[in-house]
């Protein structure tokens, strides 16, 4: 297929000149992996991993700390998570290191798969493991009334928020992963509408984020209608 796009091998993904002097390259069996960052002004440079793949998804691993345990992040939510003051324009925000200076990601050829993907349409309704995608949700305090976001990357993660949305009595403090009380102020209503989504960050809803039912987001031990409904589905 031209320009390989149906190719899933890292090492034809893309060719020699362009790979030349591209920083912390790594070639996987079905994805191409390069060093990236994103610079705050206020607390520098972030740093992390980011793997192209065929089907045009866009996966970074932070490692801004060495605690720092964001993976499989959208360019997006990377760039938010580096504090990144002029946000939403990651193509130009996030960089590679490319003959030892940073280049601004739309400057190279490891958006061609992407872009390709939006041009076509197609969408990319699940990661290139073949999990669908989720994106992120919002509970409201129970006490101050604030939304808090809640992340649905890992089944973990799905199921912190399904037992949060169940409790009709669940507050800021119960959160388990990030030290938030009521005191501290709700997300701007700029920033909620990005919402994760791995085709648009601005998306208010599609295939490609909104989940109906999967074995991340669904589970056998809750009585709840709609993890029953889904078990019914799966042995039907």
């Amino acid at each position: 297929m031209e320009n390989g796009i149906d190719k899933v091998s890292g090492s034809i993904l893309f060719s020699e000149e362009e790979l030349i002097e591209v920083s912390g390259l790594k070639k996987g069996g079905d994805f191409v992996e390069v060093t990236c960052g994103c610079t705050s002004h206020r607390y520098g440079d972030a740093v992390g991993k980011l793997r192209v793949f065929s089907n045009g998804n866009l996966e970074i691993t932070c490692e801004c700390t060495p605690g720092c345990n964001e993976d499989k992040l959208t360019p997006a939510a990377f760039e938010k998570h580096s504090g990144r003051e002029t946000a939403r324009k990651w193509k130009n925000n996030v960089w590679l290191i490319v003959k030892g200076e940073k280049v601004p990601l739309s400057k190279t050829a490891f958006l061609k798969y992407y872009n390709q993907a939006s041009k076509n349409g197609n969408g990319i309704h699940k990661a290139h493991s073949g999990r669908v995608c989720h994106r992120d949700e919002f509970v409201r305090c129970s006490r101050c009334k604030k939304e808090r976001r809640f992340r649905l990357r890992t089944k973990e993660e799905c199921r912190i928020h399904h037992d949060a949305l169940a409790d009709v009595n669940w507050k800021c403090s119960d959160i388990l992963y990030d030290r938030i009380t009521c005191d501290d102020d709700e997300e701007r209503a700029s920033r909620r509408v990005y919402r994760g989504c791995s085709r648009s960050p601005t998306c208010k809803g599609c295939t490609s984020c909104v989940c109906f039912g999967c074995e991340i987001c669904r589970f056998t031990d809750c009585s709840c209608q709609t993890c029953i409904d889904f078990i019914r589905n799966a042995e039907a």
